[in-house]
């Protein structure tokens, strides 16, 4: 269970709720003892065996509280028996009630403050993992299925927060009313009680290698729920395509397999965890019955028990089988529990090897130059950049352009420190990128990415992404540069529309100049434009040019072109091709010689 430890840190904010918890356990487990001790008096009356005290005791301390609450309680019984014995028998059955009350009064209250701590655990646990979850770096998440995270941050989490109730009932609650009920037991009798005691261990035994594959099987299980929630993830994205080209059949096949499976395990894991129960309930009756053999004889033959002292004993003996049981299904959420949290540990503490450095820099202006120097990456093992250099003025535009896999989005991902890179240099005014602060790189940095990226909210709360305090003024100036006043405004309701999942609501180019807003709004000193274009149509393309280019002004900008007829008016176009610079210079300089750059103009142009 070292896995699940690790989790119980997120309790220590509610230690408080945890510490009302074990009070409350603590008074629930003696009051259960005592609720069955309590019927001794009621069973002497009904039998006719109540011993006659006429007078009242006296007490002498605390060790002798058990003698001082027997001769209390027989004084009591006798003087209402004189007068009436329907009355003592009411005086029983009160007090019986009495503190049957107080131990579900006791036993509520334990579980009011355990659910402050259940709930509070699930929300601070949930938070972690989402707010680590964006600070970690990109290609974690290559690595990781989208739906797999979802699980660990919904079901696990959810599993979680059970095991949480299942330890502390564990720890506290079930063992003190075995406790409480065993001293107890040893007061009636010390040679009845350690008969008890023999079979309690071997039915131990037999329950815990029921649950000793239990965490394997559970792990399968969220496993498996974490693969088809990917599925599931992939088809609500993909659906187009897969209404497009019939593919419905493929994907429900898919999904029908990774459910299957899910029953599969599912079906071995409840199987093996509902097997506690009727085995506990086995053991228990078998002990029972040798308990019943054994006292009876006490009572019967060798005469050394009283009769009602024992039919009570039965009542304790059946309180300790009950807290008994729900350790081993205790035992078994906790199982279940430490696979969910090896699941979540796993995220929580993940390495990010691009943390900010100790005395990393903050940057708040480019003042003079971007450059790459020899600069190497590859991704998972294939190079894509090999001692590649380039330098970036200071408010000079830079395109790249080339095949698909030369380099260029990845020169955008290095500039934004998305990834570290292998080999070489990458400096801001001579200041490496890995000591420069990431929050203040982000701040000088814009993007506008061909797939427009956007959020269920407003047209306002999308524009305003970048910079949260700007003011509706602010917002409608961007829009304005952005050329998306005018359908902004047709929107049922303006500025506060909500714009859909992904702004489906809205059409290729107007969710691109949503985006282009945004960036405006942020107004970053270094902009990079990663093929922003390439998806619209030659109308659409037209007025987000217009608006890129108005965002382009007095901005250092890294532009990845698709189509060519878009950087033109570029400082220095920059050719690309397995991740070397085949050639480099203005657009008119390029064309005026037989470059590869003027046949890629050409090969468009027809």
């Amino acid at each position: 269970m070292n896995y699940f430890f690790k989790i119980l840190r997120f309790g220590i904010p509610y230690k408080r709720f945890a510490f009302l918890n074990i009070f409350f356990n603590v008074l629930y487990a003696l009051f259960s003892a005592l609720a069955y001790v309590s019927m001794i008096p009621m069973m002497q009356i009904l039998f006719g065996t109540t011993p006659k005290t006429t007078v009242p005791p006296t007490y002498q301390g605390i060790g002798q509280i058990k003698n001082y609450l027997e001769g209390f309680f027989n004084y009591k019984i006798t003087q209402y028996m004189d007068q009436d014995s329907g009355k003592a028998l009411l005086f029983v059955i009160g007090i019986i009630i009495s503190l049957f009350f107080l131990k579900n009064i006791f036993n509520y209250l334990a579980m009011f403050f355990i659910t402050f701590l259940r709930n509070g655990v699930l929300k601070d646990l949930r938070n972690e993992l989402y707010n680590k979850t964006t600070t970690l770096p990109l290609y974690f998440f290559s690595e990781k299925k989208k739906g797999d995270l979802m699980a660990r941050i919904s079901s696990d989490v959810l599993e979680l927060q059970h095991s949480f109730l299942s330890i502390l009932e564990l720890i506290v609650r079930d063992p003190l009313t075995i406790i409480f009920s065993l001293i107890v037991m040893f007061s009636f009798s010390v040679k009845l009680t350690l008969f008890v005691l023999i079979f309690i261990p071997v039915s131990g035994g037999i329950i815990s290698q029921i649950g000793k594959s239990l965490k394997r099987k559970s792990d399968r299980v969220q496993k498996e729920q974490g693969e088809f929630l990917s599925l599931l993830e992939e088809t609500l994205g993909g659906i187009k395509i897969i209404k497009a080209f019939n593919a419905e059949n493929t994907f429900v096949k898919k999904f029908k397999h990774s459910t299957g499976r899910f029953f599969d395990f599912s079906n071995k894991l409840l199987n093996r965890q509902n097997l506690a129960s009727p085995v506990s309930e086995f053991l228990g009756i078998v002990v029972i019955s040798m308990l019943l053999w054994y006292g009876g004889k006490m009572v019967l033959i060798d005469q050394t028990l009283n009769g009602a002292v024992f039919l009570s004993y039965l009542g304790l003996a059946y309180n300790i089988l009950t807290p008994a049981k729900g350790i081993s299904k205790a035992f078994y959420s906790v199982k279940k529990g430490d696979a969910a949290a090896q699941r979540i540990l796993e995220i929580l503490e993940a390495e990010d090897d691009m943390e900010d450095v100790k005395d990393a820099v903050e940057i708040k202006s480019l003042e003079k130059k971007i450059k790459f120097e020899k600069v190497s990456f590859s991704y998972d093992q294939t190079a894509v950049l090999e001692d590649f250099s380039l330098e970036i003025k200071k408010g000079q535009t830079v395109a790249l352009v080339g095949p698909s896999g030369s380099g260029k989005t990845t020169l955008a991902n290095l500039l934004n420190r998305f990834y570290d890179i292998d080999k070489g240099h990458l400096t801001i005014d001579e200041t490496p990128i890995n000591i420069v602060k990431k929050q203040s790189l982000y701040r000088l940095t814009g993007m506008v990415t061909q797939d427009s990226i956007l959020f269920n909210d407003s047209v306002r709360n999308n524009i305003a992404l970048g910079n949260p305090k700007a003011t509706l003024e602010q917002i409608k100036e961007a829009a304005k540069i952005a050329n998306a006043t005018e359908f902004i405004e047709k929107l049922e309701k303006g500025y506060d529309s909500i714009i859909g999942e992904g702004g489906n609501k809205l059409s290729g180019g107007q969710k691109q100049r949503l985006s282009i807003a945004r960036a405006i709004l942020k107004d970053p000193e270094i902009l990079i434009l990663d093929e922003a274009t390439s998806a619209l149509d030659t109308g659409s393309e037209k007025m987000v040019q217009e608006a890129l280019e108005n965002l382009m002004k007095n901005r250092t900008s890294l532009v990845i072109a698709h189509r060519l007829s878009t950087i033109q008016k570029a400082d220095l176009i920059v050719v690309l091709n397995h991740g070397k610079i085949v050639e480099t210079g203005t657009h008119k300089e390029l064309l005026a010689k037989k470059s590869v750059y003027k046949s890629l103009v050409e090969l468009q142009t027809l």
